[in-house]
C-alpha cells in the first residue's frame, strides 16, 4: 500500500465539504447527549414560560385597553339611546358598537371583570420567577460543561491527526493554528450559543402554535413574511460560512508567520528581519479586515431587514385585525386577541433578528468543522496508521515479535511529496546485517537521512521492498518498530521537561536506575550531577538552555535507555568536542554491539570499523565495501573523501592535552550553569497592574480614534434604533388607542394612518441598522488589525531574555496572539452594535417611561440597575477564573505546539499517546476551573432572566391598581409596559453577552500589559551612534554574564578578550564553556552583567542595534531558514538585491549547482525552518546569506559542522576567500574540530566562562 500523504493547505480542501448540524456534535459520547437532551428538556420549559409571558403581556395590555374603551362606548350608547329614547333599537350602527355595549352593563361591574382576569396572571407571574430562576440554572450550567468536554475531545485529535502529519506537505503551524482558531469557532458555534440558537428556534415554531391556536385567519394572513424570514437566514448562513472559512485561512497564514518568527527569533534579529516580518504579517491581515467588514455589512442589511419585516406585522397585523373583528362571522375575535397574534408574529420575526449573533457563531462553527473534519476522518485513510500508536496494546501476535535486525533494500525509489519532480533514492539496494555496523557516506543531499525516514516509516517508499528479518515494514505494528528502533538524529530536539523526563521519553516505564546508566554510557551524566537540580533540571524550549553537545548527549542517553534492537545514528557526534566526541564514541562503540547499528557520518574517522560501508550518490549505492577494501579502489568516491578530510587533520587528543592541564580550583569557581527547577526564584517580569474597565475602553476608543468618524456614524445609528423602539411603543398605544372610537370607518381609517407609520418606522430602521453595524465593522476590523500588528511589533522589540521564560515561549505566544486577538474580535464588531443598541433603548424606554408614569418606571429602573450590577460581577467573576484557567491553557497549548513542531522527534519515540496524556491532564485542569466557574455564572444568568417576571408582575398590579383609581390614562399605560418589556428584553441580550465581554477585556488588558511594557533590549530601536570608520576591533573587559532566567548560574566569569581588526579569532573549549553566549553578547541579544563589551572603543550600549547587527555576519550550528523561497532566504533582511548577487554568494557557498538542478531553481519554497532541505543544503544556504550581506565580523558557530568532507573543504575555502577580500574583515570562530582553525591568528582556550590558554596553534602545540 502506498502512502496517501494529506495536505493541510486550504486551498486544497474541498469547496463541496459541508458539515450538518448533527455532525457538529460526533464527538459527544452518550453523556453528553444526555445531559443535552436534558437541557433542551430545560430549555423548552423555559420556552414556554417566555411565550406565556408574552401572551399575558398583550392580554393584560389588551385586557387594559378593553376595559378602558368598551366602557367608553357603553357611557356613549347610553347617552346616545337616551338621546333618542324613540328610535329603535336598530340604531345601533353596527355590530361593532353592539359588541361593546352588550359586552358590560355597568362601570362596576367591568371594574371587577377585570381584576378577575388580571389578577391570576400576575400570581402566575410571580411563581414563574422560582421555576425560572430553576430551569435557566440547570440548563445553562449543563450545556456548558457539555460544550467544554466535546471541545476538549476535538482538541486531544490534535495530537492524533498531527501524527499523520509530515513536514513536506503541511507547514505545521498552519496545522497548529488552525485546529486552534477552528476549535474555538466550534466551542462558540456548539456551547451557550447554540443553546440560546435552539431556543430561539423553539420560541419562532411556539409563537406560530400560539398565534395559529388564538386565530388561524388573522394568523395565515401575517405569517406569511415567515418564508421571507427564513430565506433571509438561509442566505445570510451561507455568506457568514463563506467570509469566516476566507477569515479562518488568513488568520492560519498568519499564525504560521508569528509560530515561524519567535521560535527563530535570533535569526530573526541577527538579520534585521524585523522590519520584513512586520510587513509580511501586516499583508497577510489584509484581507481578514475587508472580510470582517462584508461581514458587519451584511449582518447589518440582515437584521434590518428582519426588523422591517416585524414592523410589517404590525401594520398588516392591525389593519386586517380591524376588518376581521367588524365580519360578524368572527364574533369571537377582540383586540385582546389581535394584540396577542399581532405581538407574538411580530416577536417570531424578531427572533431572526436575535438569533443573528447566535446564528453567525453557529454558521462560522459549522464552516470551521467542515474545515478540520476532513483532516480527522482523513486519519484511517493514510497508508501509514499512525493513529495505532494510540492504541492500548496490539495483538499478541504483534506484541511478540521478536526483532533479529537483519534489515535490507530492495530496489527502493522514493520521491518527496514535496518534490515529485526529483527521486531522492533510486532502485537502492543495501543490506544491514544483524549485530553488525553498516554505515552510509556520500554527499549532502544524496539519501542517507532519507534511508532513516523510510525505516522508521515516516513514508512508504514508492517503489520497492524494505524488510526487516525478511518481513515487510508494511506488515509490522509501526509502534511496536518504532519501539525496537533509537535514532540519534544530527540536529537533537529535546523537550520543554526536565533532564530526567527527556531521557524518559525513550522508554516510559524505565527506571531511574536504566535512566542513569543510559546518561552514564552517553557521558552526559556527569555534568548533569553538577546542576544545582541535577536530573530534574528545566532544559527549555527545544533544550535552549543546553549546549549542542549536551543536547546531543542527553538526546543520545534517551535513545540508549530502551535498549533499541536497531540504533540509528545520524551524525550523532558531529555536535560534540575533540574529548567528548572521543568519550561518545568510545560509548557508541560500546552500545553498538549485540545491535544492529546504521550509522550516517560526513566524518570518516568515525565509520572506519564499520562492518560495511556504503557510499551513496544521487540516491543508489556507488560504492561498497568495509573502509580497508574501498581505500583500496584507486580514485573511487570513498578514497577521494578520505583523502580530502585527512588534509590538515590534527589529533584528536589536542584538545584533550590543552584542557586537562585546567586546575581543580577553576573546576571549583564555577558550579552550575543551568536552569532551576519551577520551584526556584526565577526573576519575571511584574505584571503591571490591570487597568479597570473604563481604563480599557478608553485605550480601546484612542486606539480606535483614526475611525472616529466611522464610530460618531454608528454611535448616531445606535441612537436612532434605540430610539425606535420607545417610538414603536408610542406607536402601539397610539393604535390601541383609536379602537375606542365607537364608529367602525373611523378606527379603520386611523388605524390605516398608524400602520403607514409603523411602515415608515421599519424603513428607517432597516437603514440605520445597515449603518450601525457596517460603521462598526469598519471600525472593529481596522481595530482588531491595528492591535494584532501592534502586539506582533512590540513582541519583536522585546528582548530575547522575555522569551527565555516558558510562559513566552513561541507556541504560547503564537497562542495567546490567536486567542486574544479573536476575542477582542468577537465584541469589536456585530457585537458591539447590539450591546450599543441595547443600552440606548434602555436609556430611552426608562427616560420615555418616566415622562408618561414616574411611578411604574420607577419599579422597572429600581431592578434594573441591580440588573446591571449583576451582570458587571459576573463579567468581573469571568475575567478572574479566566486567568486561572489561562494558566493551565498556556502550558497546555505551548506542549501541543512544542510536540507537533517537532513531530519528526516524536514519531520515532512512539510518545505521541504520553504527550496526549500530559497534555489531557493539563487540559481537564482548565475544565475544572471552568465547571466552577459556569455553576456561578448560570446562577447570575438565571437571575437575570428570571428577574423580569417578578418586574412585570409587579408593574401589572399597580397598573390595575391605577387604572381602578382612574389615575393612569389607558394610553400612558400600554407605553409605559412597552418600555419596559423592550428595555429587560435588551438587558438579557446584554447578560447573555457577559461571557464574551469579560473575554474581550481580559484580552485588551493582555495586550495594554504588553504595549507598556519596555523591554531591556529594544531590538526595533534606530537609536545611538553608528561609527563613520568601523573598524572590526572587540573587546571585553572583565565581563561577567548570567542569563536573565538562571539568575544563580554564572556562564562568564572576569572574560578578557581582545580582537584587533583583520583578526582570525578562535574559540574553542568544551560544550557548555560559555563559547555561543559569546556570539549572543555580540550580537546583543543580552547585555552583560558586569564589564563591558567595546567595539572600536565604544560601549555596545551606546550603538544603534540596527546598524550593529547588520555590520556582524552569523552562521550558527543549527542553521534556521524560513519559509520562503530560497532567493528570499538569502536576501532575508535586504532590500533590492539584484539576482546576479545571489548567485554569486550561493556560488561562494557552493549551493549554486544544488539550487539549479531544482525545478524551481531559486524559487523553490525550503518549508519551515528549511525542513525539504538536508542538513549541509541548509546551511550553505546559511553561508550565502551571510555572505550577500559583506559583514565587517564574521560570526561562524560550527559553520561547517553538518557537511561532508568535500562540501566542507569547499566551503572552508569560501570562507578564507571571504577573509581574503577584505583584510580588514574580523572572524570569530568558534568550532570544536581544531583542524579547521590551525591557520587562526590567535586561538582562546575556554572554561567555565574564563579564558585559561591563548595563543596561535602552534604555541599551543
Amino acid at each position: 500500500m502506498r502512502m496517501k500523504y494529506k495536505n493541510l493547505n486550504d486551498d486544497t480542501i474541498k469547496k463541496n465539504v459541508s458539515v450538518s448540524s448533527i455532525q457538529l456534535f460526533r464527538f459527544a459520547d452518550r453523556l453528553d447527549l444526555f445531559l443535552m437532551f436534558i437541557a433542551i428538556c430545560f430549555m423548552v420549559i423555559h420556552v414556554i414560560c417566555l411565550l406565556a409571558n408574552l401572551v399575558y403581556f398583550s392580554r393584560v395590555s389588551g385586557l387594559f385597553a378593553v376595559g378602558s374603551f368598551t366602557a367608553h362606548c357603553y357611557e356613549h350608547e347610553q347617552q346616545h339611546y337616551f338621546n333618542s329614547s324613540m328610535a329603535p333599537q336598530s340604531n345601533l350602527s353596527n355590530s361593532y358598537q353592539s359588541k361593546s355595549v352588550n359586552h358590560t352593563t355597568t362601570l362596576y361591574s367591568q371594574t371587577v371583570l377585570f381584576r378577575a382576569k388580571v389578577m391570576p396572571i400576575i400570581r402566575w407571574l410571580c411563581s414563574k420567577l422560582n421555576d425560572t430562576n430553576n430551569f435557566i440554572s440547570k440548563f445553562d450550567g449543563i450545556f456548558r460543561l457539555v460544550d467544554n468536554h466535546q471541545t476538549t475531545n476535538i482538541a486531544n485529535e490534535r495530537f492524533a491527526v498531527s501524527s499523520t502529519l509530515t513536514a513536506d506537505t503541511n507547514p505545521i503551524s498552519h496545522f497548529n493554528t488552525k485546529f486552534f482558531l477552528h476549535i474555538e469557532k466550534i466551542e462558540k458555534g456548539i456551547g451557550f450559543d447554540f443553546l440560546i440558537f435552539s431556543g430561539v428556534v423553539m420560541c419562532i415554531f411556539g409563537s406560530l402554535v400560539v398565534s395559529f391556536i388564538t386565530n388561524w385567519k388573522l394568523s395565515l394572513i401575517i405569517l406569511c413574511v415567515i418564508p421571507i424570514c427564513i430565506g433571509s437566514s438561509l442566505l445570510f448562513a451561507k455568506f457568514t460560512a463563506n467570509e469566516t472559512s476566507n477569515e479562518l485561512k488568513t488568520y492560519s497564514r498568519a499564525g504560521h508567520i508569528v509560530q515561524e518568527v519567535f521560535s527563530s527569533l535570533k535569526t530573526v534579529h541577527a538579520l534585521n528581519g524585523s522590519k520584513f516580518e512586520q510587513n509580511r504579517y501586516e499583508k497577510e491581515l489584509k484581507p481578514t479586515r475587508w472580510s470582517n467588514i462584508r461581514k458587519g455589512a451584511i449582518f447589518g442589511i440582515y437584521n434590518g431587514w428582519l426588523s422591517f419585516i416585524s414592523y410589517l406585522v404590525y401594520s398588516v397585523g392591525f389593519i386586517f385585525g380591524v376588518i376581521l373583528m367588524s365580519d360578524v362571522n368572527q364574533s369571537s375575535l377582540s383586540l385582546t386577541d389581535v394584540l396577542v397574534i399581532v405581538t407574538v408574529s411580530a416577536q417570531c420575526v424578531k427572533y431572526f433578528s436575535l438569533i443573528g449573533p447566535f446564528f453567525q457563531a453557529f454558521s462560522e462553527a459549522q464552516s470551521a468543522a467542515a474545515s478540520i473534519f476532513p483532516i480527522i476522518d482523513d486519519m484511517q485513510n493514510v497508508g501509514i496508521n499512525e493513529v495505532d500508536v494510540f492504541t492500548e496494546a496490539t495483538s499478541n501476535e504483534e506484541s511478540d515479535v521478536d526483532v533479529l535486525g537483519d534489515i535490507e533494500f530492495s530496489n527502493v525509489s522514493f520521491v518527496y511529496p514535496s518534490r515529485k519532480n526529483t527521486l531522492a533514492l533510486s532502485n537502492l539496494n543495501l543490506c544491514a546485517r544483524a549485530n553488525q555496523t553498516t554505515a552510509l557516506v556520500g554527499l549532502s543531499g544524496c539519501g542517507k537521512s532519507t534511508c532513516i525516514s523510510l525505516l522508521l516509516r515516516l513514508y512508504d517508499p514508492s517503489a520497492g521492498r524494505i524488510t526487516i528479518d525478511g518481513r515487510s515494514l508494511a506488515d509490522y505494528h509501526v509502534k511496536q518498530l518504532r519501539q525496537h528502533i533509537g535514532v540519534v538524529s544530527q540536529e537533537p530536539i529535546l523537550f520543554g521537561m526536565s533532564i530526567y523526563e527527556n531521557i524518559r521519553l525513550g522508554k516510559l516505564n524505565a527506571t531511574r536506575a536504566e535512566i542513569e546508566t543510559a546518561a552514564k554510557e552517553a557521558n552526559t551524566h556527569e555534568f548533569i550531577m553538577q546542576l544545582p537540580n541535577k536530573y530534574a533540571t528545566l532544559v527549555g524550549e527545544r533544550g535552549i538552555q543546553l549546549s549542542g553537545g549536551e543536547k546531543q548527549r542527553v538526546a543520545l542517553a534517551r535513545a540508549l535507555v530502551k535498549q533499541p534492537k536497531i540504533l540509528l545514528l545520524d551524525e550523532a557526534t558531529s555536535a560534540l568536542d575533540n574529548i567528548n566526541e572521543k568519550i561518545v564514541q568510545e560509548a557508541l562503540d560500546r552500545a553498538c554491539k549485540n545491535r544492529t547499528t546504521i550509522v550516517i557520518a560526513h566524518r570518516l574517522s568515525t565509520i572506519q570499523n564499520a562492518d560495511q560501508i556504503y557510499v551513496l550518490d544521487k540516491g543508489c549505492v556507488v560504492e561498497e565495501g568495509t573502509h580497508r577494501t574501498l581505500m583500496k579502489n584507486e580514485g573511487g568516491t570513498y578514497q577521494q573523501m578520505v583523502n580530502a578530510q585527512q588534509t590538515g587533520k590534527m589529533p584528536d587528543n589536542d584538545l584533550s592535552s590543552v584542557v586537562a592541564d585546567i586546575t581543580q580550583s577553576d573546576k571549583q569557581d564555577l558550579c552550575g550553569r543551568f536552569p532551576l527547577s519551577t520551584n526556584s526564584t526565577v526573576k519575571t517580569d511584574k505584571k503591571t497592574t490591570s487597568e479597570n474597565s473604563q481604563s480599557i475602553f478608553r485605550r480601546l476608543l484612542m486606539m480606535n480614534s483614526p475611525e472616529w468618524i466611522s464610530i460618531l456614524i454608528g454611535c448616531i445609528a445606535c441612537i436612532i434604533n434605540g430610539l425606535s423602539q420607545p417610538l414603536f411603543a408610542i406607536l402601539l398605544a397610539e393604535i390601541t388607542s383609536k379602537f375606542d372610537d365607537c364608529n367602525q370607518a373611523n378606527v379603520f381609517r386611523k388605524v390605516l394612518f398608524a400602520s403607514f407609520l409603523f411602515f415608515l418606522l421599519g424603513i428607517l430602521v432597516l437603514i440605520m441598522r445597515f449603518i450601525q453595524y457596517g460603521s462598526f465593522a469598519i471600525a472593529g476590523s481596522k481595530l482588531t488589525q491595528r492591535i494584532r500588528s501592534k502586539a506582533f511589533a512590540c513582541l519583536l522589540r522585546q528582548e530575547v531574555a522575555y522569551f527565555d521564560q516558558p510562559q513566552n515561549s513561541s507556541g504560547a505566544i503564537c497562542i495567546r496572539l490567536a486567542s486574544n486577538a479573536a476575542a477582542l474580535q468577537d465584541m469589536a464588531g456585530t457585537r458591539l452594535g447590539f450591546i450599543c443598541e441595547a443600552i440606548a433603548l434602555s436609556c430611552f424606554g426608562l427616560l420615555f417611561g418616566l415622562l408618561y408614569n414616574f411611578e411604574l418606571t420607577i419599579i422597572v429602573a429600581a431592578p434594573f440597575f441591580f440588573l446591571m450590577s449583576v451582570g458587571f460581577l459576573d463579567v468581573r467573576l469571568r475575567k478572574w477564573w479566566k486567568k486561572r484557567a489561562d494558566v493551565f491553557l498556556a502550558q497546555a497549548n505551548a506542549l501541543v505546539v512544542e510536540a507537533i513542531h517537532n513531530m519528526r522527534t516524536v514519531k520515532p519515540l512512539s510518545i505521541e499517546k504520553e504527550l496526549l496524556r500530559q497534555y489531557s491532564d493539563l487540559i481537564y485542569g482548565v475544565s475544572r476551573t471552568f465547571w466552577i466557574r459556569e455553576f456561578a455564572s448560570s446562577i447570575m444568568s438565571s437571575v437575570i432572566w428570571a428577574l423580569d417576571s417578578f418586574i412585570m408582575a409587579l408593574l401589572y398590579w399597580r397598573a390595575l391598581v391605577l387604572v381602578e383609581n382612574h389615575e393612569l390614562p389607558t394610553r400612558s399605560l400600554i407605553m409605559v409596559f412597552a418600555f419596559a418589556m423592550f428595555a429587560l428584553q435588551a438587558l438579557r441580550v446584554v447578560g447573555m453577552l457577559s461571557r464574551r465581554i469579560s473575554a474581550s477585556i481580559s484580552a485588551a488588558e493582555v495586550f495594554f500589559d504588553l504595549f507598556d511594557r519596555k523591554p531591556l533590549i529594544d531590538n526595533t530601536s534606530d537609536t545611538g551612534h553608528e561609527l563613520v570608520n568601523f573598524r572590526g576591533e572587540i573587546t571585553f573587559d572583565r565581563v561577567h554574564f548570567v542569563y536573565p532566567a538562571r539568575p544563580t548560574t554564572v556562564v562568564l566569569n572576569k572574560l578578557q578578550l581582545d580582537i584587533k581588526s583583520g583578526q582570525r579569532i578562535a574559540i574553542v573549549g568544551a560544550s557548555g564553556c560559555g563559547k555561543s553566549t559569546i556570539i549572543q553578547l555580540l550580537e546583543r541579544f543580552y547585555d552583560v552583567t558586569h564589564g563591558q563589551l567595546f567595539f572600536d572603543g565604544v560601549d555596545i550600549q551606546q550603538l544603534n542595534l540596527q546598524w550593529l547587527r547588520s555590520r556582524l555576519g552569523l552562521v550558527s550550528q543549527e542553521p534556521i531558514l524560513f519559509d520562503l523561497s530560497i532567493a528570499e532566504n538569502i536576501t532575508y533582511g535586504l532590500e533590492n538585491i539584484p539576482m546576479s548577487a545571489i548567485i554569486d554568494a550561493a556560488k561562494k557557498a557552493n549551493i549554486h549547482d544544488f539550487i539549479q538542478e531544482l525545478p524551481k531553481g531559486y524559487e523553490t519554497k525550503v518549508g519551515m525552518k528549511g525542513t525539504f532541505l538536508s542538513g549541509g543544503e541548509k546551511q550553505r544556504i546559511a553561508i550565502a546569506r551571510v555572505l550577500l550581506r559583506r559583514p565587517k565580523i564574521l560570526l561562524l558557530d560550527e559553520t561547517t559542522s553538518a557537511m561532508d568532507s568535500l562540501n566542507e573543504q569547499i566551503v572552508q575555502q569560501a570562507l578564507d576567500q571571504a577573509q581574503v577580500e577584505d583584510s580588514t574583515r574580523t572572524s570569530i570562530i568558534i568550532a570544536h574540530r581544531l583542524s579547521t582553525i590551525r591557520s587562526c591568528d590567535r586561538i582562546y582556550v575556554l572554561d567555565k566562562g574564563h579564558v585559561v590558554e591563548s595563543g596561535t596553534h602552534t604555541e599551543l602545540i
